[in-house]
């Protein structure tokens, strides 16, 4: 016994380390900074306290941007998962080439992200975009004027391509623990008379419960910390309607043409984030939980 708990803090201390170095004494430290204004440059810091936090709290751009944040991880997280159950019973119902159709759907995740912006900027170009020309095309006089990147619609517009990308990834995890569910639960719910949709809610959301738990906080993670999608897609300077809480930390620190270098107000959002994260996901994990069904 002793030997193996040896071999087992052998293999973990290396992981454990790395852990410490690069993750909790960060974290640590960024706890500390969040109590200063500083700039990030030189030893001049001024101690705020909780001065940090309450201005963040009374700043109308880090509350829209989480409330942005928030509208990605609520609205978009349903979409995505309707879209991806929906693919999946589609991908499964036994159509020809469905090796192919699911490397489509989860294509764009492997394309850098520079690219699926260009991609989208095309899309929703006003002048020669290929939706305003199919809105011409079929005679949609309002359809054809309409801005899709205007300030006041550019989020929603980055919303949709953010979930055109998502959708991929969650069909191929929902698919693979499809693959896994035994075909004869199936035949035997048929044979007693079950349609679709009690086959679905009787037969594949209990046996994927845990493929959808785990897919659950991995969305989670995900949204609260969006921030290369949203900053590539406004192409230059971002419209504050498009501001994410990783993108308003990013821009706080050092992220303008003209840097602000407020470090120590920038950590303070990336602590709240942080704990945001910590919180949603540990509730999400309470929630979901359920017993473990074997088959």
């Amino acid at each position: 016994m002793k030997t193996r708990k040896r071999l087992i803090v052998s293999f973990l201390l290396p992981a454990g380390l790395v852990y410490l170095a690069f993750f909790l004494v960060p974290t640590a430290w960024a706890f500390y900074y969040s109590f200063f204004d500083w700039s990030g440059f030189g030893l001049n810091m001024q101690y705020r306290g909780l001065g940090n936090y309450i201005e963040l709290f009374r700043d109308p751009i880090f509350l829209l941007s989480l409330k942005n944040t928030l509208f990605i991880l609520v609205v978009g997280g349903i979409t995505v998962f309707a879209l991806a159950f929906l693919l999946t019973v589609l991908v499964n119902s036994g159509i020809k080439g469905k090796k192919f159709f699911r490397a489509m759907v989860f294509l764009p995740n492997v394309i850098a992200t520079i690219a699926l912006t260009t991609l989208w900027a095309f899309i929703y170009n006003p002048s020669f975009g290929l939706l305003n020309s199919f809105f011409r095309v079929i005679g949609w006089d309002a359809g054809a004027k309409f801005t899709f990147t205007s300030y006041d619609h550019i989020f929603y517009a980055m919303l949709v391509a953010l979930i055109w990308i998502e959708v991929g990834f969650f069909l191929v995890l929902l698919m693979a623990g499809m693959d896994k569910i035994p075909a004869e639960y199936y035949e035997a719910a048929k044979i007693e008379g079950a349609n679709q949709w009690q086959m679905f809610t009787g037969i594949t959301v209990p046996l994927l419960w845990d493929v959808i738990s785990v897919g659950t906080v991995l969305y989670t993670i995900f949204a609260l910390k969006v921030f290369e999608f949203p900053y590539a897609f406004s192409q230059i300077t971002p419209p504050t309607t498009l501001y994410t809480v990783g993108m308003y930390l990013y821009i706080e620190g050092f992220g303008k043409r003209d840097p602000i270098y407020r470090l120590g107000y920038a950590t303070a959002i990336g602590v709240v984030l942080l704990l945001c994260v910590v919180v949603i996901v540990l509730l999400l994990r309470r929630l979901m939980r359920r017993e473990v069904i074997q088959y």
